[in-house]
């Protein structure tokens, strides 16, 4: 009887690299949701932080508890002097607004801002508008960017 030896080879040969792929593409996957996770995180943080403090100037995207709630999502300190958690994000990435609940339509719009002052918004939402652009690396494939867009809305407790 002949030898299959050559046959065995042969039908590795052409497995294996579909394996590696695949296996490459799995952690790259996980990579990608670890980053989406990560991002989320840091977005729920600033909108946490801006939304508990007091006397916050919604429609001054330069207001002190603005940049420190900003400052930190990124690097965990308020003046940003540690190390960012994720590189290439910066805080011009990080959009926010603010919105109010109007009872009578029963929906949530943009805050009026001639209100500043007399009554607060109802909601901080914190976002990266523009995406945090992360590109896969897949052998033998070539892949464009997936812009990660995490957004968040919390309710506004300060005055």
């Amino acid at each position: 009887m002949r030898s299959r030896r050559g046959n065995s080879i042969l039908e590795a040969a052409l497995f294996i690299p579909v394996l590696v792929t695949l296996m490459v593409a799995m952690e790259q996957i996980g990579k990608l949701t670890y980053t989406y996770f990560t991002l989320k995180k840091m977005v729920y943080s600033a909108a946490r932080y801006i939304g508990t403090q007091q006397g916050v100037n919604m429609c001054d995207s330069s207001d002190p508890n603005i940049v420190a709630g900003i400052n930190f999502a990124l690097t965990g300190t308020t003046d940003a002097t540690g190390a960012p958690f994720i590189p290439n994000l910066t805080a011009d990435m990080l959009h926010v607004t603010a919105e109010s609940f109007d009872p009578v339509a029963g929906t949530a719009g943009p805050y009026d801002c001639s209100l500043a002052g007399v009554k607060g918004p109802d909601y901080v939402i914190v976002s990266i508008q523009d995406g945090y652009n992360v590109t896969p690396i897949i052998p033998f494939l070539t892949l464009t960017p997936i812009p990660l867009k995490p957004r968040i809305k919390v309710p506004y407790g300060g005055t």
